[in-house]
């Protein structure tokens, strides 16, 4: 293309550069200004369609240079590839990754004819990457061109250079935006990638720019970032013989139905050894193809990792794409999915997206196992590791819910047998207990409770304590199984021995450490030393940090406050419903007081956790903001251990009152605790607290996982797709869209973007406390989590497949953080189960009866054992019942141990009292310490390490060396066999004289053979010899056929 200044113009001398190519951008500084809008409009126009001066280069250095411009093509007219949607116009190139950005305004680009004549104009004839048609339907819309000039359709358009006639329809920050992106893709052509956009020059809309990174840049880029590849060797796995391989067998055979229909799983027994790639070791890589040597999740890693270190310096002060994104200079960048979910030709060439949907994402593939290997291949390591730890912990519930059941069992085969429960369904023992509130309440019979107690057996029964143990060994087996599973896919992935890579700073970090700097610089302006003080701020302080900090911890006690106040206004609740009820003159109402206000305030429990649980997570998110995390790494493990913190005490602080605070500071009559001195504390049920706590635990989880976990993420996803398309559907770029198939970047530019694997690990994490804190009070809780789990993989993997936009491919060793939180939880449970079982169920309290007080050594006179006496004349004055004169009863009964009113020391705490929380306590010590032990036994029995992933790690290696000798020795022997043709050929031409010998070709022998000494006089200087490179002995050097069929060609290094 050539330029040609118009006669009004000042500006074009500003292009040339008589000794190289320049492209038509103007250099920025951060804190720059554009004074003109003249230049903005010069610098956008003609960058955006990658308009170059021809007149000042040399041919062959812009032939070079027109190789790497940004290509302006149309995806109309794109010629079919085998990958349809997924490739450049060309049909060769792969679409690696997507780069979106939005036009809000009209641009400037026009034709000749304008109403103002006084604005300046360059005069540009389009070489053919110029759209012409543009020219001339602006030309056509304008009425056409003045007479006697060029007309437009030949090729030539004019670029405005502004004017004082107010035309220009951009914001400057539209300008600045072009001028970021100039740079950022000129950037990204000089690291080698190749770029390509739309050719329709939109108005508005969005715009998007495909990637693609070629195979020179791919084979740097993988070597930089050391991914392994697999080489030409290859060796079978070790089989197992005798009865072990029978076995094994027969286990495969059983679970042939449940693996899922992937293709190349039937080579399971062989494996291609992995070595970090290195270009100078391609001839040991098993290369069929260098389209698809790297798959695509590997090709939009590497892209990423190129997008996210690219400098913008002369426009702005940033690093990477997600600063970009930030600052809104990009919508959205991400790689594309293998084409459409589903399947139209042949079962057999199905894409990895469309076999991940068929045998994975489907519900009714609810019973198979899940292709791990080909998530991983798909999504990336760190995805893979989710799913496979999901899958992991989905399969040890099966045993715990298996023993769950049998304990639930226990106790319904054993509930007509249970002594202490027919007692208190025994209407002849007839206990009068004591009101249950001050006034409107009557004495009422202990039978009447019948159906609470039965109920209260069916979870608090011998049984639990085991269950209990069982639950806290599943949770240390579960972690060790994990630690297992995760090592061993960590040698089949190849992740063993691999780095960390290093992390930028996050966008946010970036702002705050160049504002500090702005800051910095305004105070030192007029001083000496200011680069020494610019230099000097490299990172953000403790002071910077400070205020974050404080706003943090007040914001975190604010929340701890807030969840308190829930849980004490639901309590508030109970107490106020229950008296009310219970002055009311319905028998039927008073009759159902307790199942009514247990069963509504637990529902009021879920609505408030759901709800906090939403403002949490945001809250979460801003608390970790303001902490200005360095890296993208920190950033997430804080935000993990924040909304962690906040959702544990918001799922669990009622579970909590109930467990260990419900009953315990109620008092007793005649002395009971009143809140705003009027409504009595709550106490537990007759059967004990266990019941309620079971009502709770079941209510809360249940629901949390029905509504939460699986109705908003099937539910707001949905509408949110709905909602996007309804804004889109009167759109005149939906219609024109319309009008052709939409590519692979429109359909998943209309999916949403993932966000992380934080909310899934999440939810998981909160049913692993449910399914472990307080397994003690719900032994069904392992099943329903079962149950739920079976669901959410194929509702996660459905929404991974066809709802969310592909993530880019992160390795990642292991689960993180969040092990170190299961180990914890783990331990944690081992300390609430104890406390449950000891103070929340009565068995400990059994135990001591048994043993220490009844005179038979059985059950029977527990009940009177547990019920204490007081004189109802000692009622407080208005907290008697209405009907207490004209009742005969002059004692009632309560539970607890105190001593009866004829006692000298009357209501107070009786021996048995003291013996039951000693017991307790004792019982508290010694299921800690061996459960604890056990967990170190179970821990230490099973090595985290497998013998056979020890062993292929051992075997692999041996072979690499084996490899790699083999090829060093290669290398010698040629190195040597060139040396002594040299040497044969000196002495034909050049004897050796009587003083000279020849040097011995040994190991480390790497010089040619030349004269040791001076010429025939003697007195010459000795000739220093250079140094020999291999590739000056292989280079013209033919292939040798034996070496050929060994797989061990070399090229040059």
């Amino acid at each position: 293309m050539a330029l040609r200044k118009t006669p009004s113009s000042t500006f074009a001398e500003s292009w040339i550069n008589g000794a190289s190519c320049i492209r038509g951008s103007t250099a920025l500084s951060e804190s720059s200004s554009i004074h003109s809008d003249a230049l903005y409009q010069l610098t956008k126009d003609v960058s955006s369609v990658g308009l170059e001066p021809m007149s000042s280069c040399k041919e062959e250095v812009c032939a070079e240079e027109s190789e790497t411009l940004l290509k302006v093509v149309g995806s109309a007219s794109s010629p079919q590839c085998s990958e349809e949607g997924l490739c450049f116009s060309d049909g060769r190139r792969k679409v690696d990754y997507v780069l979106v950005f939005h036009h809000r305004r009209h641009g400037s680009v026009r034709s000749f004819a304008s109403n103002s004549v006084s604005q300046d104009r360059i005069s540009i004839v389009s070489n053919g990457n110029f759209p012409t048609a543009a020219g001339s339907d602006a030309a056509a819309g304008r009425g056409g061109s003045s007479p006697g000039r060029e007309a437009a359709s030949v090729g030539e358009v004019f670029v405005e250079l502004g004017g004082a006639g107010g035309n220009d329809l951009t914001e400057p920050a539209d300008h600045e935006m072009d001028l970021i992106r100039q740079e950022f893709e000129a950037s990204l052509q000089e690291a080698g990638l190749e770029i390509e956009r739309d050719k329709e020059l939109k108005t508005q809309g969005h715009s998007f720019t495909r990637v693609h990174a070629p195979w020179p840049v791919l084979c740097r880029e993988a070597e930089f970032l050391r991914i392994k590849v697999p080489t030409k060797t290859s060796y079978d796995l070790k089989e197992e013989s005798g009865f072990g391989s029978t076995m094994s067998t027969v286990w495969r055979k059983m679970n042939q139905p449940f693996q899922p229909k992937v293709p190349h799983q039937d080579h399971e027994r062989t494996k291609f050894l992995t070595h970090c790639f290195s270009r100078d070791k391609l001839h040991l890589y098993n290369i069929p193809s260098k389209d698809t040597f790297f798959d695509n999740a590997t090709r939009g890693r590497i892209v990423y990792e190129i997008l996210r270190r690219t400098v913008c310096v002369r426009t702005c002060q940033t690093i990477g794409i997600s600063t970009l994104i930030a600052k809104g200079v990009y919508d959205a960048a991400f790689p594309l999915h293998d084409g459409d979910y589903k399947v139209i030709g042949q079962p057999e060439e199905r894409s990895d997206r469309q076999v991940l949907h068929d045998e994975w994402a489907k519900y009714s593939a609810f019973y198979k196992y899940q292709p791990i290997d080909l998530v991983r291949k798909y999504f990336g390591e760190k995805i893979g590791l989710y799913f496979a730890w999901l899958g992991v912990y989905t399969q040890l519930l099966i045993p715990a819910s298996i023993v769950g059941i049998i304990v639930f069992g226990y106790g319904v085969a054993t509930v007509d047998t249970n002594i202490p429960s027919l007692e208190m369904c025994d209407e002849r023992l007839n206990f009068t207990m004591c009101p249950l509130c001050d006034g409107a309440c009557d004495f009422w019979h202990l039978s009447t409770a019948c159906g609470t107690a039965r109920a209260s057996h069916l979870f608090d029964n011998p049984a639990t304590v085991f269950f209990a143990i069982f639950m806290s060994l599943w949770a240390v087996l579960f972690l060790e199984h994990w630690k297992r599973r995760q090592i061993s896919l960590s040698f089949s992935w190849d992740l063993t021995g691999i780095e960390d890579d290093e992390e930028h700073p996050r966008p946010r970090y970036e702002t705050i450490l160049l504002q500090k700097k702005q800051r910095k610089e305004k105070k030192v302006k007029k001083k000496k030393n200011k680069k020494k003080n610019e230099a000097a701020i490299e990172k953000l302080t403790l002071k910077d940090r400070l205020p974050g900090y404080f706003i943090n911890v007040s914001s975190i006690l604010f929340m701890f406050g807030l969840t308190f106040s829930a849980v004490f206004g639901v309590i508030v609740y109970r107490i106020t419903v229950s008296a009310l009820m219970a002055m009311s003159p319905d028998p039927e109402t008073k009759s159902n007081v307790r199942v009514t206000v247990t069963a509504t305030a637990v529902i009021i429990n879920l609505v408030v956790i759901l709800i906090l649980d939403e403002i949490y997570g945001a809250v979460a998110l801003w608390l970790t903001e303001l902490e200005i995390p360095k890296t993208e790494t920190h950033f997430e493990e804080r935000l993990i251990l924040k909304a962690f913190l906040l959702k544990f005490m918001n799922a669990y602080a009622p579970i909590f009152y109930v467990a260990f605070f419900k009953g315990r500071f109620a008092g007793r009559p005649g002395n009971y605790v009143y809140v705003f001195n009027d409504y009595r504390m709550e106490e537990c049920a007759p059967g004990g607290c266990l019941i309620e706590l079971c009502i709770q635990l079941s209510i809360i989880m249940l629901g949390k996982q029905l509504i939460q976990n699986n109705i908003f993420e099937i539910g707001i996803p949905k509408l949110k797709k709905l909602v996007r398309a309804i804004k889109d559907k009167g759109s005149a770029e939906k219609k024109m869209e319309e009008e052709r198939p939409p590519q692979q970047w429109n359909l998943d530019y209309a999916l949403a973007p993932f966000e992380g694997l934080t909310p899934e690990y999440m939810e998981m994490i909160i049913q692993f406390g449910f399914v472990s804190l307080f397994v003690a009070s719900f032994p069904l809780a392992p099943l329903f989590a079962l149950l739920n789990n079976v669901i959410e993989i194929r509702l996660d993997a459905k929404k991974f497949v066809t709802e969310l936009r592909r993530p880019v491919a992160v390795r990642a060793k292991d689960i993180g953080i969040w092990y170190n939180i299961l180990s914890g939880m783990g331990k944690f449970s081992v300390i609430i189960n104890a406390f449950v079982i000891s103070f929340t169920s009565d068995f400990i309290p059994r135990l001591v009866y048994q043993y220490m007080f009844s005179e038979t050594g059985t059950m029977h006179g527990f009940i009177d054992h547990t019920l204490s006496y007081f004189n109802v004349s000692n009622f407080k004055h208005g907290t008697a019942p209405q009907n207490i004169e004209q009742a005969d009863i002059t004692v009632c009964r309560y539970k607890d141990y105190r001593e009866p009113p004829w006692s000298p020391d009357a209501y107070t705490f009786s021996k048995q009292y003291w013996c039951v929380l000693a017991a307790r306590l004792a019982f508290v010590i010694l299921f800690q310490n061996l459960v604890m032990f056990l967990s170190l036994v179970v821990a230490w029995g099973i090595p985290d390490v497998p013998k056979t992933i020890v062993e292929q790690f051992k075997r692999e290696k041996k072979l690499l060396v084996d490899v790699f000798l083999r090829e060093e020795k290669e290398k010698f022997q040629l190195i040597q066999s060139l040396f002594s043709k040299d040497a044969t050929h000196q002495l034909s031409t050049n004897p050796l004289s009587p003083g000279q010998v020849l040097p011995l070709l040994g190991r480390y022998s790497t010089l040619p053979p030349g004269p040791t000494q001076g010429s025939g006089d003697g007195g010459g200087p000795r000739a220093r010899c250079r140094a020999a490179s291999f590739s000056q002995f292989t280079r013209n050097i033919p292939p040798s056929p034996k070496n050929e069929n060994e797989n061990s060609r070399h090229t040059a290094v």
